[in-house]
């Protein structure tokens, strides 16, 4: 468990992390990256059983799973930052030979990452598997999922739901990340997902909403709450409310920077806004 100032710190060291490390290759998302720097380091510094070290396994930890992958900045800062490799090879983002490629990927062995996630709207069904596993191998942890609001417009998706509340996958924890944007414009423009509470309702998922989903305190007190609601036979869905850019405020409220890298005027002035806390790499 860690305090919030430790928190707020570490999401600020991130943000910093996405800002560079995106400017680095003029290459990289980081509109959805800063809008989930809150609720990822919550996750892996405050909410998630973790054992020391990292293998495939997964026996006897809580394991999360990200789905929309493109948001690897955020994802890659955070399993740094956790211990999971070295802080300073966050300077290989997206170059040729490196482990922190665009898209996560399992084949290099980069230890944090246990699904590949080049195409979107596979995760989901990749943790309801995990889910089932640990059930059968008596593993009382649980699952953690991350899923983009607009990613929900792929048909996959919705077979994993039904099938998720129709196996009775009670240790999964889904959490949507509900901007409302994506890379074409809004998501209610491109293809409106109408009443999402309503909809994972319908197939008889346990769902509730973190309407303050930038707030550690919210986040930290949502993500119990779902915790609390797990093993009693649904699984759990928790709409998260971010706004995509988060803490770089002319990158917030649009869908302009969701894979656009920032200038050099541009990047100091989102670090000016997010200043230095545990170090840069």
């Amino acid at each position: 468990m860690s305090n919030t100032q430790h928190l707020q710190d570490f999401t600020t060291q991130v943000r910093r992390d996405i800002l560079r490390m995106v400017h680095a290759v003029n290459s990289g998302h980081p509109g959805g990256s800063l809008g989930c720097a809150e609720f990822l380091t919550v996750l892996y510094q405050h909410q998630m059983q973790r054992k020391a070290g990292f293998d495939m396994n997964g026996i006897g930890e809580d394991l999360f799973f990200l789905s929309n992958g493109h948001i690897s900045p955020v994802f890659y800062s955070v399993l740094a930052r956790s211990g999971y490799f070295p802080v300073s090879e966050l300077a290989t983002f997206r170059k040729l030979n490196s482990r922190l490629q665009g898209h996560p990927t399992t084949h290099e062995g980069l230890p944090g990452i246990r699904m590949a996630s080049g195409s979107l709207g596979q995760g989901l069904s990749v943790a309801i598997g995990a889910a089932q596993a640990k059930k059968l191998n008596g593993d009382q942890h649980l699952i953690y999922s991350l899923h983009g609001d607009g990613e929900l417009q792929e048909g996959q998706n919705w077979e994993a739901i039904m099938y998720a509340s129709a196996k009775k996958v009670d240790n999964l924890i889904a959490t949507i990340d509900y901007n409302g944007q994506q890379i074409d414009g809004s998501t209610d423009d491109v293809l409106s997902l109408g009443n999402l509470k309503a909809k994972f309702e319908a197939f008889d998922w346990d769902v509730l909403e973190i309407t303050e989903g930038n707030n550690i305190e919210a986040i930290k007190a949502g993500l119990a709450e779902a915790k609390s609601r797990t093993g009693k036979g649904k699984p759990v869905c928790v709409l998260m409310h971010t706004v995509m850019g988060n803490g770089v405020d002319f990158m917030m409220h649009t869908h302009a920077w969701h894979g656009k890298a920032p200038n050099d005027e541009q990047l100091a002035n989102g670090l000016a806004q997010n200043k230095e806390t545990l170090g840069d790499y």
